[in-house]
């Protein structure tokens, strides 16, 4: 089919073929062709909320932390830390 866009070609390896087979199971009606796109939608999808989960694990230690130090660094601590920066 003529397409102005990228194609990407995808040798059946052995990982790539249980992966299908996998995906077969899920969506048994579906050539493997389509199948391919299901498992690219799926991996993307799973990559997003891979990094949202990671997000949502940083913020709560940032949360968690939050106030917890205060006595650690003294009064001007931040001005003889800036002493040593170039100008």
């Amino acid at each position: 089919m003529p397409t102005t866009r990228p194609r990407h070609q995808v040798t059946e390896t052995p990982a790539v073929a249980a992966a299908l087979d996998r995906a077969a199971r899920r969506w048994p009606d579906e050539p493997r062709s389509r199948l391919l796109l299901r498992l690219v939608q799926m991996g993307s999808e799973a990559l997003d909320q891979g990094i949202e989960e990671e997000t949502v694990r940083r913020r709560d230690a940032v949360e968690a932390t939050r106030g917890k130090y205060v006595d650690v660094f003294g009064d001007g601590y931040l001005a003889e830390l800036r002493e040593d920066w170039p100008e």
